[in-house]
C-alpha cells in the first residue's frame, strides 16, 4: 500500500456516495482525507427521498467500493436500507467524517505552495492539499420561473419535500415532470388513493424496462457506453419496438431523439416502475407542460386550464456549484464542472469533482469508478510531494524519499494538524451520526 504524509489532508466536500468512496479509497492508499458534510449525518440526500423509492440499479452493481450491499436488502435496494448501508461504509472504512460544517468557497492559497482554502462555517480556513468536491448532482431544488408562481393560490411542492401518497388521497394531484422522479411519484400517487392524478410533459421521455426477461437495463447501459452515440441510438430504436408499449394513443408519443443523444443533453430514460400500467389503466393522465400559474389555475401549453388541489413540482435540481467554485473558471455555460473525475480543470489542479454527470449505466456504479480514478491520481500526485516540502520532486536533507503513514494500524489523522477541525468540535467522528 502506497503511504503518504502530507502536512494538509485532502477535503472531501459532502458525505454522500461520492463523497464516502473517495474519503475510503483513498484511505486505502495511505492518503489522509476528511469528509466535510454541512447537515448532522452522512447520506442526507437519500434520507430526504420519497419513501417508495428504491434503486434502479442492482444491489450487485451499486455497492461503493471496499463493501457489498447486503444480500439482505433485496435485488432493487430500497432508500432505508442504502441510508443504512451509507453509515455502516463509512464505519467500516473508518472514515474522517465532521457533520455540521459547510463549505462556502474555495480558493488556491497564494503562498505558492499548491494548497487550497476552504472557506467554512464558523469562520474556518481549512488548508488541503487536494479538495474533492462531492455535493451531488441533486443538491438545490428547482422549480421554473413560471408566470404567475409568486401569487399562485394553490398547494404547490418540490418533489423533494414528497415523502408518501396518504396526505394526497381523494385529491386531484398534478405532476410536473415525466423524469425517473416524476414518473415514479405519478404512480405512487395513483396506488395510493388519489382521486386523479395527471403528468404534465414537455418532452416525451424514453421508457424502459428496469429487467427483460431478467436482464437488468442497467448491465445493457455498461455494455454500450463505450459505443458511438449514433449505434446507440440504433440499438435503442430496435429495442423500444419490443421492449417499449407505444402510449401515443394515451398522449404520450415515443420520443424523436435517440436514447444516447438525450442522454447526452442531460436527460436519462425512465426505468418503468408503475407508470405505463396506471396511464394504461386511466389512473395516471397525461397533459401538456405547465405555461403560467393564475389563481388557483394552471395554464397548460395547449391552452387549457386546470386547478389540482395540489402540484408537485418534478422539475429537477441544480448543481449550486457557483458561490463554491464559479470564480475559477471551472464551470461551464450550464453550471457543470468542464472536467470531471480524475481530471482536474487546466486552471485548478488539485480540484476535483465527482457526481456531476448523468450516467447511462448507473450513478453509483460511476461513482465508484469516479472514486477509484481520482484516489489513485490524487496518491500519485502525493508521491510527488515529499514531506514538508512545497513543490513536487523536492525533498527536506536527511530525509530517505519514502514517506511514513501517520498511524499504520487506523489511518486516523493527528489532532494538531494546521488548518483541520479539532476532535473536541460537535460534529467530528470516526462514524457517521445517526
Amino acid at each position: 500500500m502506497v503511504t503518504t504524509t502530507p502536512q494538509e489532508p485532502v477535503y472531501v466536500i459532502g458525505a454522500g456516495p461520492g463523497g464516502l468512496a473517495v474519503a475510503a479509497t483513498l484511505r486505502a492508499r495511505g492518503v489522509r482525507a476528511v469528509v466535510l458534510e454541512k447537515s448532522g449525518s452522512v447520506g442526507t440526500s437519500w434520507r430526504g427521498h420519497y419513501d417508495r423509492l428504491r434503486l434502479h440499479t442492482t444491489r450487485r452493481l451499486s455497492g461503493l467500493p471496499g463493501l457489498r450491499i447486503p444480500r439482505a436488502y433485496g435485488r432493487w435496494v430500497a432508500r432505508a436500507d442504502l441510508v443504512r448501508y451509507l453509515e455502516a461504509y463509512a464505519e467500516k472504512h473508518e472514515l474522517d467524517v465532521v457533520t455540521g460544517v459547510e463549505v462556502h468557497r474555495i480558493e488556491r492559497a497564494e503562498d505558492g505552495t499548491g494548497t487550497w482554502v476552504l472557506h467554512a462555517t464558523g469562520g474556518r480556513r481549512l488548508t488541503g492539499r487536494a479538495v474533492v468536491v462531492a455535493t451531488g448532482f441533486n443538491h438545490t431544488p428547482k422549480v421554473p420561473a413560471w408566470p404567475g408562481l409568486g401569487t399562485y393560490e394553490g398547494e404547490l411542492i418540490h418533489a423533494r419535500e414528497y415523502r408518501a401518497p396518504e396526505p394526497y388521497a381523494g385529491k386531484d394531484v398534478l405532476v410536473v415532470g415525466i423524469g425517473n422522479t416524476g414518473a415514479e411519484i405519478a404512480a405512487d400517487l395513483a396506488e395510493g388513493g388519489a382521486a386523479r392524478v395527471r403528468i404534465a410533459v414537455r418532452t416525451a421521455p424514453h421508457i424502459l424496462r428496469r429487467t427483460t426477461a431478467g436482464w437488468p437495463a442497467q448491465r445493457s447501459g455498461i455494455l454500450v457506453r463505450r459505443l458511438p452515440v449514433r449505434l446507440v441510438d440504433l440499438l435503442g430504436r430496435g429495442l423500444a419496438r419490443f421492449a417499449s408499449p407505444d402510449l401515443t394513443a394515451y398522449g404520450l408519443p415515443r420520443p424523436s431523439a435517440g436514447l444516447a443523444t438525450r442522454v447526452r443533453e442531460g436527460a436519462i430514460a425512465v426505468q418503468d416502475v408503475g407508470l405505463v400500467a396506471a396511464i394504461r389503466a386511466g389512473k395516471v393522465e397525461v397533459v401538456a407542460a405547465v405555461e403560467a400559474l393564475d389563481g388557483r389555475e394552471v395554464v397548460l401549453a395547449d391552452g387549457s386550464r386546470i386547478a389540482p388541489d395540489a402540484v408537485i413540482a418534478a422539475t429537477g435540481y441544480r448543481r449550486a456549484l457557483e458561490p463554491l467554485v464559479g470564480h475559477l473558471g471551472v464551470l461551464d455555460d450550464r453550471g457543470r464542472p468542464v472536467a470531471h473525475g480524475p481530471r482536474s480543470p487546466r486552471q485548478a489542479p488539485g480540484l476535483y469533482f465527482t457526481g456531476f454527470t448523468n450516467p447511462i449505466s448507473g450513478m453509483l456504479r460511476e461513482l465508484s469508478r469516479d472514486a477509484e480514478r481520482i484516489a489513485r491520481r490524487i496518491a500519485r500526485t502525493q508521491r510527488k510531494r515529499k514531506p514538508g516540502t512545497s513543490e513536487p520532486g523536492t525533498s527536506e536533507p536527511g530525509t530517505s524519499g519514502t514517506p511514513k503513514p501517520e498511524t499504520p494500524e487506523s489511518g486516523k489523522p493527528e489532532p494538531e494538524t494546521p488548518g483541520t477541525p479539532e476532535p473536541g468540535e460537535p460534529g467530528r467522528s470516526k462514524a457517521p451520526a445517526h
